[in-house]
């Protein structure tokens, strides 16, 4: 029987494991992925604050940003023909890694507000696949 210590262990390794691998899957598709060092709190995009343990004396995580990553690429439009608009527009939209693909009521309020905002354009949900090594993309929508 595992006690609950190495399942935390476990399950914090693979989550790691699943963002680096979603990472990799959005810079293959060509977008520019950064990972977000903000979070959303009491409807302000403010600096995500570091989870610290007091008791090891160690850092538990290094920045906890809602949405984990920021992803833009660049859009290249041909049917302006006007000196005010450029020819080149970038989509930026969040990404947010969830292995089971479901969000909580305050992350789903997090993304309400991103959205209102107008900080992303849209916010997708990385989830895991029944089927080994497949990445499942979803829209929010409320």
């Amino acid at each position: 029987m595992i006690d609950k210590k190495t399942q935390g262990k476990r399950n914090r390794v693979s989550g790691s494991r699943f963002e680096l691998k979603v990472r990799k899957n959005l810079e293959s598709k060509g977008w520019i992925v950064l990972k977000n060092p903000n979070n959303v709190v009491n409807k302000q995009f403010i600096q995500g604050k570091s989870k610290y343990n007091p008791f090891t004396k160690r850092l538990m995580m290094n920045s906890g940003g809602f949405p984990d990553f920021i992803c833009f690429r660049m859009i290249i439009v041909t049917n302006v023909n006007s000196p005010e608009v450029p020819n080149k527009l970038y989509e930026v939209i969040g990404v947010e890694v969830k292995s089971n693909g479901y969000l909580d009521k305050i992350e789903k309020q997090k993304c309400q507000w991103l959205l209102d905002n107008n900080v992303f354009s849209k916010i997708l949900i990385a989830s895991k696949s029944k089927i080994r090594g497949e990445i499942i993309y979803k829209e929010f929508k409320n």
